[in-house]
């Protein structure tokens, strides 16, 4: 009983700590810090700040970002948002992440030895990626017989006598952001290709974007320089107004002319990939435990669920217990890029390994344990963490939540994503719904082009909250999956007018109705009643229309408004009713007033929303600009 009594009652000293820990400068200074994953909704960041979620959006606004309350923020935008509130953001790392921390505090820098550049290879479409991709495999001779190399693993080396480069086999812009966004920072070099018989298109302008935000050096390879119409000095002027300064002329940019036809230059861009490596340094230690990331995964018929890692640090061995993911398991296999079975890979080479309990999503962390045992507890732990944030998630929005969020102020256009089977009616359906803007309600085309919906399509769509319309096209199956994952709404059409009148009737929905005021009924006061509990009743006569209980009612004294307000209460004789119709004498009641005078007005009226159409709210703005 004692024992229980100290327990149940604590000490003055405990007291006395207790607030000398919560004192009010010390509080102040623990809220000025804030710990947040990357990629939180602006709803969530502005309750970490504990500030309203209409004051961060305007402050969003005032610095030039256009966001809405359920649009995530990359780690960049919220420190950016934060510090102008005065918050110091703490990014939170992934359960068990600082196991690995410790690790690497303790670990001796002096065991770094050098390792294999990892490289990405990027470009514009037919601009030669895969044919210079496929040069250099097919003239890697270590690699084994001619075109041996296994297509799908996603990466593989290439031996050459002054080292070996790992190159990375997703060199689409959209993988390479994909990976980075979740914070797989794999990348140590970007080979940019461009086409030396055409010019810097929008999609390599997009990939320097990507490149300079990952911080990787960009080498410029300057492709299809056999072709009589190739012209390298154009393609470094246009390189150079983006700020790509060729070294030659006075820059930083290595560029190399190459040609994956006839191999010209290849030899000389892979020494330079390895020149750019020794400036960069790179060094990883291979004594420890494997650390790396996951550059794809599949789910084998045979073999059950299937990844290709690309390990950063230390060495991978047949047995290893490891966690990726929210996934566990020991490595049962290793096969290199030719299939072969490996049993051990070093820092910058790529594996295929199996042995998962699951697949796991590309660009997430691989890292080798102590035991199975807590390699399970770890998995497990992420597998109830992931299951709390996909119930919070903010659902993507569908057609129909846009009006609730237009009358919200949360949407001011309708983003539209659009493909179809051919570019001229591609042009015509975005000709036909731009015109349906209006100065409330807009239609904004994010995105549009030629060919079946695209996986990259459905992820734009996720990112910027779009809606896909398909003319005469249809998804591919991977679109389709990342479609219900992300819960990006996709619409078929074969008739243009379909289309047009679909998003027209969509329109018309979101915009705000109009409001009429519609009279009921006027009254005039014949004689004031003091009724106990209730207060002053106005005794009318009903001269015209009706007198309806719960209606507004507007109290006008020679002409003039004096009060506006709704009918409370409505009797004729002792009983109440619900309305009274014109001829007839009733008692009213009105909530807030009792100031009644004899010969006041009662004007009851109603507010009645009729919808709107686009053509209606173009033809208001022209008579309200006349």
């Amino acid at each position: 009983r004692k024992s229980l009594a100290r327990i149940e009652t604590p000490s003055p000293k405990l007291k006395r700590r207790k607030l000398k820990a919560h004192r009010p400068g010390e509080e102040e200074e623990e809220r000025k810090v804030i710990r947040v994953s990357e990629f939180i909704s602006v709803a969530e960041l502005a309750q970490q700040m504990d500030v309203n979620t209409s004051t961060l959006i305007a402050k969003c606004l005032e610095m030039g970002l256009v966001v809405s309350i359920n649009q995530r923020l990359d780690m960049d935008t919220i420190v950016m948002v934060a510090d102008e509130f005065g918050f110091e953001v703490e990014p939170l790392a992934e359960y068990a992440e600082d196991i690995l921390d410790e690790e690497e505090e303790e670990e001796d820098r002096s065991l770094s030895v050098p390792r294999p550049p990892v490289v990405t290879v990027m470009g514009h479409v037919d601009h030669g990626k895969t044919s210079l991709l496929d040069y250099i495999r097919n003239s890697n001779i270590i690699a084994g017989e001619k075109g041996g190399i296994t297509q799908h693993i996603g990466a593989y080396e290439v031996q050459l006598e002054e080292g070996k480069i790992t190159f990375l086999d997703t060199p689409g812009h959209e993988a390479f952001t994909a990976m980075r966004a979740r914070g797989a920072q794999v990348t140590d070099i970007v080979v940019l290709v461009v086409a030396a018989d055409a010019h810097v298109m929008p999609q390599t302008v997009e990939a320097i974007d990507h490149a300079r935000a990952a911080g990787v050096p960009i080498i410029v390879a300057i492709n299809k320089v056999d072709l009589p119409t190739a012209n390298p000095d154009r393609i470094r002027q246009e390189l150079a107004d983006r700020g790509l300064l060729a070294e030659e002329w006075g820059g930083k940019t290595m560029m190399v002319e190459v040609s994956a036809k006839t191999g010209q230059g290849v030899d000389k861009l892979l020494e330079t990939i390895l020149l750019q490596a020794e400036i960069l340094e790179l060094e990883a230690n291979p004594d420890k435990k494997a650390k790396g990331t996951i550059i794809e995964a599949k789910l084998d018929k045979g073999r059950g669920p299937m990844a290709t890692v690309l390990v950063k640090e230390g060495t991978l061995r047949v047995g290893d217990p490891f966690v990726t993911g929210v996934y566990s398991g020991r490595v049962r296999g290793m096969f290199d890029e030719r299939g072969s079975s490996v049993d051990e890979a070093g820092p910058a080479v790529p594996v295929q390994i199996l042995g998962l309990d699951g697949v796991p999503q590309a660009g997430d962390s691989f890292f080798v344990v102590a035991s199975e045992q807590q390699a399970r507890s770890i998995s497990q732990k992420r597998q109830l963490l992931n299951r709390e944030q996909e119930y919070r998630k903010v659902k993507r929005p569908a057609l129909t939540d846009l009006a609730q969020q237009i009358r919200e102020g949360e949407v001011k256009q309708l983003p539209l994503i659009i493909k179809g089977d051919v570019d001229g009616s591609v042009e015509a359906l975005s000709d036909s719904l731009m015109q349906l803007s209006s100065e409330e309600v807009g239609v904004n085309i994010i995105h549009r082009g030629v060919g079946a919906v695209s996986e990259s399509d459905v992820l734009l769509a996720a990112a910027s909250n779009a809606i896909i319309i398909g003319f005469n096209v249809r998804p591919d199956v991977r679109a389709r999956e990342v479609a219900a994952q992300e819960q990006v709404s996709i619409r078929f059409y074969q008739i243009i007018y379909d289309v047009v009148k679909d998003v027209k009737a969509l329109l018309s929905g979101l915009l705000a109705p109009q409001l009429e005021e519609k009279t009921l009924g006027i009254a005039s006061v014949r004689q004031v009643f003091r009724v106990p509990k209730l207060g002053a009743i106005g005794g009318c006569f009903v001269q015209s229309g009706v007198v309806r209980r719960g209606a507004a009612v507007r109290v006008l004294r020679d002409n003039v408004t004096v009060y506006e307000g709704s009918i409370s209460s409505l009797r004729r004789f002792k009983e109440d009713v619900k309305e009274v119709p014109a001829g007839y004498e009733c008692g009213v009641g009105i909530q807030g007033f009792s100031d009644f005078k004899v010969n006041d007005i009662f004007e009851v009226f109603e507010i009645v929303e009729t919808p709107r159409q686009i053509d209606q709210a173009k033809s208001d703005h022209r008579n309200l600009q006349d």
